[in-house]
């Protein structure tokens, strides 16, 4: 059986012992193993990253821009290929393999724009023929930890710009579906990139921990649940590294009265079960004010999930795959189990899912829970899954209150016709991204993305803008050249214009 091994230094490197296996969620078959890292291994990574580093730290940001247009170019050649590995170990559709892609491409071409980006501050006489500066330099070896509901992009959300930026990148994907950052890893090669500059090791805590601790590294990126991004941050920081971590999410939809219920029952269908709820940005809570608004909101949703088409993600007309994984699959099974004990209403079931053909694989169909409380567990929790829960309140204030008490603040969304409404939720509601009438407020690569309260742990969000922060320092050099013909005296006052 095929073994996915790392890539270190322009070379796959195969000779770990540990090994796991990667799984075909669709038919629950083992496809391939993938090699674990151990502590040498990723060692090994770390020192063909910093001995890159000095080369690449000189390299003209206009040439690193130019080795990411040839590398958009061979993502987009290489498109269907890399899309048939996402889906075929995480499970999710081709449609949604290809969403993933292109938005991760966004950031590639945000990249391109280095020498425009990495441009300094210039400020002439800013005393006696003194001039002064400010530089972006880069800090060194970077490190991205990235999940598996988002393989390449997620990934992408980070060395496109650490890379152009002059870092040398170690990424440490999932070892759920490392195939498709494999992939992408050897045609960042194909573009012309260095040896060095980008090193890829598979594993699990052993190769995390490695990673956090070594004095080589100077900054990690990770997305993942909350409870492993607390650990990444202080972890991390602890060993004096600059850290941004991304945690997890409990995305809440707002329903006026006064919204396009059509459009809103059609966009939560997507946001909800795209992905198979797989996403940190899916929408998990719909906040309907009023019973009114709930009943129809819960009614259509209730038939159009009667109609969702469930199946293995490479065949034509599925519209939701898979879990990831077998265990997956029994967690999210679990709490729609505990939705019901604890007395939220289950208007739709999806545990009796069955999938013609694939008796084997993780399939679950979608699951809509009405009436559920702020103190049950399926409100509480991130479960990941294709379960979404209705809540009813009386007001818009109720909505928000309901929304701004809960531990995570990643993304929400109202949807309403009222632009007083509209304006009023974006400015006080406590979410880092917020959509009006849109589900998923996912910035585009010339914004940055991230979340507030227990979704973020760090000061500076994902790509765009932010990322340039992140994975540079800023130096400020001011210079004077005296006269020759003019000889000063000692001064023992604080210089001063």
């Amino acid at each position: 059986m095929n073994t996915i091994g790392h890539f270190i230094n322009g070379e796959i490197v195969n000779d770990d012992q540990r090994t796991q296996p990667v799984y075909n969620p669709a038919t629950g078959e083992t496809q391939r193993q993938v090699a674990l890292a151990s502590r040498a291994t990723v060692e090994r990574a770390i020192a063909a990253a910093e001995a890159a580093f000095p080369a690449w730290r000189e390299t003209p940001p206009l040439k690193r821009a130019q080795v990411m247009f040839r590398y958009k170019q061979l993502l987009e050649q290489h498109a269907e290929e890399i899309c048939g590995l996402i889906t075929d170990e995480h499970g999710k559709v081709l449609d949604d393999a290809m969403g993933e892609l292109m938005r991760g491409i966004e950031v590639v071409e945000y990249a391109c724009g280095a020498p425009e980006l990495l441009k300094g501050e210039y400020s002439k006489s800013v005393g006696p023929a003194i001039d002064s500066w400010s530089e972006f330099q880069p800090l060194g070896v970077v490190v991205g930890i990235t999940p598996f509901n988002f393989p390449v992009m997620v990934p992408m959300w980070m060395f496109p710009m650490a890379i152009i930026c002059g870092n040398t990148f170690i990424l440490k994907p999932s070892e759920r579906d490392p195939s498709a950052a494999l992939r992408i890893a050897e045609l960042l090669q194909q573009a012309g990139l260095p040896d060095g500059v980008f090193n890829l090791v598979n594993g699990d805590k052993e190769a995390v921990d490695t990673l956090l601790n070594d004095p080589r590294v100077q900054a990690a990126s990770f997305v993942g649940s909350t409870m492993v991004a607390e650990y990444i941050y202080h972890t991390g920081t602890a060993a004096g590294k600059r850290v941004q971590a991304l945690g997890g999410a409990k995305n809440h939809a707002v329903v006026m009265p006064d919204a396009d219920l059509d459009n809103a029952v059609n966009a939560l269908m997507g946001a909800a079960y795209g992905s198979c709820g797989e996403r940190c940005m899916a929408i998990s809570v719909v906040v309907c004010v009023g019973d009114t608004v709930a009943d129809a909101v819960v009614g259509g949703l209730a038939e159009k999930l009667a109609h969702l088409k469930v199946g293995p993600g490479r065949e034509s007309g599925s519209e939701m795959g898979p879990l990831v994984t077998a265990q997956h699959l029994r967690k999210v099974r679990g709490y729609v189990d505990r939705g019901l004990d604890e007395g939220a209403e289950l208007v739709v079931d999806g545990r009796g899912q069955r999938v013609e053909g694939h008796a084997e694989g993780f399939f679950l169909g979608g699951c809509l829970f009405d009436r559920v409380t702020p103190e049950m567990s399926i409100y509480r929790d991130e479960i990941f899954g294709p379960v979404l829960c209705v809540v009813r309140v009386e007001n818009l204030q109720q909505a928000m209150t309901l929304i701004d008490n809960h531990e995570y603040g990643n993304g929400t969304c109202i949807f309403t016709r009222d632009g007083e409404a509209a304006r009023f939720f974006s400015d006080h509601i406590r979410v880092g991204m917020v959509g009006v009438n849109i589900p998923l407020p996912v910035p585009v690569a010339y914004h940055s993305f991230g979340g507030w309260k227990r979704s973020l742990f760090g000061d500076l969000h994902a790509y765009g803008p932010d990322a340039v922060r992140f994975y540079t320092r800023r130096k400020t050099i001011t210079q004077r050249w005296p006269s020759a013909s003019v000889r000063e005296g000692s001064s023992y006052a604080f210089p001063t214009l």
